[in-house]
């Protein structure tokens, strides 16, 4: 939202708006992913907000007020969903491990239990 309000109405680059407007469809393209909770899209989000924040950083510096305050929004914006989708990451990798081990505990002490009724 932040970006087509800030490229067609807050601080467009040429009056009426820019075809850089364009650059918040890459951004639609994962909400689906995100929204039934898969991790191959999460992984690639953290890979590619990092061109926006790089667009932030560099409209941060180069251009003039207010388009620099929405710069500044972006790149917080962009540290958020990169400390989000990497800490889902984390939390999913780790459950998955637990999960694992708690299968393979539970196999074990199957196996012990037939073992010990066969005996």
């Amino acid at each position: 939202m932040l970006s087509l309000a800030w490229e067609l109405w807050l601080a467009p680059l040429r009056p009426g708006g820019s075809w850089l407007v364009l650059k918040a469809l890459p951004l639609c393209l994962p909400l689906a992913g995100l929204l039934k909770n898969r991790m191959y899209t999460y992984r690639w989000v953290t890979l590619v907000v990092w061109l926006y924040f790089a667009e932030g950083v560099i409209r941060m510096n180069g251009d003039r007020w207010p388009s620099n305050v929405y710069a500044s929004v972006e790149v917080a914006l962009c540290l958020v969903l990169f400390v989000a989708s990497a800490m889902h990451v984390r939390w999913r990798l780790k459950d998955a491990a637990l999960a694992q081990q708690l299968q393979s505990n539970t196999e074990a002490v199957s196996e012990v239990t037939a073992q010990e009724k066969q005996a």
